[in-house]
């Protein structure tokens, strides 16, 4: 074991009474709160109704719960289904397996539901939301330094963490400590959040527009730490289908924001358009009768006709 090195968990849960608080589950609370509470304050400065995003974040939040362990099920089926694994697992949410692609796509079905409902626009709302769903994500990934599930290789820098020998990958247990990577993951979505700010206020760039830069980024600092992530074989297939989704990610970002390169925002608020002007007039309108021109002669028109110079008598 190297001389210095990051400290690991004393305990990853802690009991308050009756009440088990689990490391992990305390991170991703903790990421949740930090993106609703940036994404507040933003949608207020561009003129929204105070407490707006709370109300979407109300169906938002568990419809995006649901899908990011929906996608780490797929994902890592293996770890779940199969010989010696109890199904029953996918339940043990505080032992980690949430997958942010998974829980942007139920979230933002879920958003646009709501703001389609109460005619919002929902490009204001992903504006706002992008920026705080990198830096609770960076909150939310610390997590793994409870649950011990997203390390590299071996290592013997001063950053290492040490891992416990039951969650070591086998073949690693001669190594006591290994490259964090969900610390990297932390810094890179940090990073994210604060170039979307950046992005979104110089470049103009519109809610979808931002939501693709967001994802797009996510991706690339996920991919990059696929690409050192330590696994047995039983996990071998759900890293690869988590390399083949972040690849599909940045592809498609790319492609639509190349797509999109000339929208611009800003964006209303609402969808309702506003109520028209009705045109009004001090002057009475004319009727097609008053249009009509008079051909009743005039009074005494024979003697004013016999009085013009030239008539012969």
């Amino acid at each position: 074991m190297p001389v210095a090195y990051l400290p690991g968990p004393a305990s990853g849960q802690w009991r308050l009474g009756p009440v088990t608080v689990h490391g992990y589950a305390l991170c991703l609370a903790l990421g949740v709160a930090l993106a609703l509470w940036v994404a507040e304050l933003r949608y207020r400065a561009f003129g929204g109704r105070r407490w707006q995003i709370v109300d979407i974040a109300t169906v938002a939040v568990p419809a995006g719960l649901v899908g990011a362990r929906l996608y780490r099920i797929i994902g890592d089926y293996s770890r779940y289904f199969g010989h010696g694994r109890d199904w029953v697992d996918i339940l043990r949410i505080w032992d980690g397996g949430f997958g942010l692609p998974g829980a942007a796509l139920g979230g933002l079905v879920a958003a646009w539901l709501v703001c389609r409902r109460r005619k919002l626009r929902l490009g204001p709302v992903l504006s706002a939301a992008a920026p705080g769903l990198a830096f609770g994500q960076a909150i939310g990934v610390l997590g793994n330094w409870f649950s011990q599930g997203l390390y590299g290789p071996p290592s013997t820098e001063p950053w290492a963490v040490p891992i416990s020998p039951w969650n070591r990958v086998p073949g690693y247990q001669n190594f006591a400590t290994f490259q964090p990577l969900f610390l990297y993951e932390a810094v890179w979505d940090a990073f994210v959040g604060m170039a979307l700010i950046y992005l979104i206020r110089r470049r103009r760039l519109t809610g979808d527009r931002a939501l693709a830069l967001c994802a797009g980024l996510y991706a690339v600092g996920r991919l990059g730490s696929a690409l050192f992530l330590l696994a047995g074989p039983l996990q071998q297939s759900g890293v690869a289908v988590q390399e083949i989704v972040a690849l599909g990610a940045v592809a498609v970002a790319g492609g639509y924001l190349y797509a999109t390169r000339a929208r611009k925002g800003p964006e209303p608020l609402t969808s309702v358009a506003p109520p028209k002007r009705r045109l009004t007039s001090a002057a009475p309108v004319a009727r097609p009768d008053d249009l009509t021109p008079d051909l009743t002669p005039a009074p005494n028109a024979s003697r004013i006709a016999g009085d013009a110079p030239g008539t012969a008598d």
